[in-house]
């Protein structure tokens, strides 16, 4: 059911904030506009957002910066909506902090359908008290730091859990692999992204039913990782 969670549209166009606006309004949403990067950190900072669509071009400043600022204190999900398409906008804005990318001109109904997925996927923060199990055998215990297969402990490594944790607890979002390289190597990262290469194919070889077809370490070409293994409320262990 949904909860009535506010949603925050940044962007300079109007039309493009009506008809977003009567869509999630439509999914029974909270939607707040705002037209410019002041008012849309205004309108954040006053707290109560669920899920921040951000364009990147606005007239007093890059949506790369508000992003930048939101993730500063807060990860509120944000999902970017832009005319910018090439490959590198789309990596620096995962690298900065976006949870989503989605480019101009867009489907209203695709665009829902992502704010739905992001909150779900942000959901998953909720359930980490309690292991969860997922499809094919595999289960986490994110409370205490533990990963099951079929009733059996896997024994990985601390880097190989921090990949695992910091995938599993954002399902279907890819990584890229400075992402990864951030949240896992630290002091160990050798000067090379590739590296997590190396670190992906151990953890694979661990929890993978069969490595040639990954269930659930899945490889975005030309970007990084995702975590696509799915569960539901019945497949949390009590």
């Amino acid at each position: 059911m949904n909860k009535r969670r506010k949603i925050l549209i940044v962007d300079d166009e109007v039309k493009v904030l009506d008809v977003l606006s009567a869509y999630l309004s439509q999914n029974d949403y909270i939607v707040l506009c705002a037209q410019n990067g002041k008012d849309a950190l205004r309108i954040f900072d006053a707290g109560g957002i669920s899920l921040v669509i951000l364009d990147l071009m606005l007239p007093d400043m890059a949506g790369e910066v508000i992003c930048e600022r939101i993730r500063a204190s807060s990860r509120v999900p944000i999902v970017m909506l832009t005319a910018k398409v090439s490959e590198k906008s789309l990596l620096n804005g995962l690298d900065i902090g976006a949870d989503d990318y989605l480019t101009k001109p867009f489907s209203p109904r695709i665009v829902t359908a992502k704010v739905k997925a992001t909150l779900r996927r942000a959901e998953c923060d909720e359930l980490v008290g309690k292991p969860i199990s997922y499809d094919g055998g595999l289960s986490i215990d994110f409370q205490n730091n533990t990963v099951m297969m079929k009733g059996r402990r896997v024994n990985l490594t601390p880097t190989e859990y921090k990949l695992l944790h910091t995938m599993a607890k954002a399902p279907d979002r890819v990584f890229t692999r400075d992402q990864l390289i951030m949240s896992a190597l630290e002091d160990k990262f050798d000067g090379f992204d590739r590296s997590i290469d190396t670190y992906i194919k151990g953890l694979r070889a661990k929890i993978e039913p069969d490595r040639r077809t990954p269930r659930y370490i899945v490889t975005v070409h030309g970007i990084g990782y995702k975590f696509s293994a799915k569960y539901d409320d019945a497949a949390i262990v009590s």
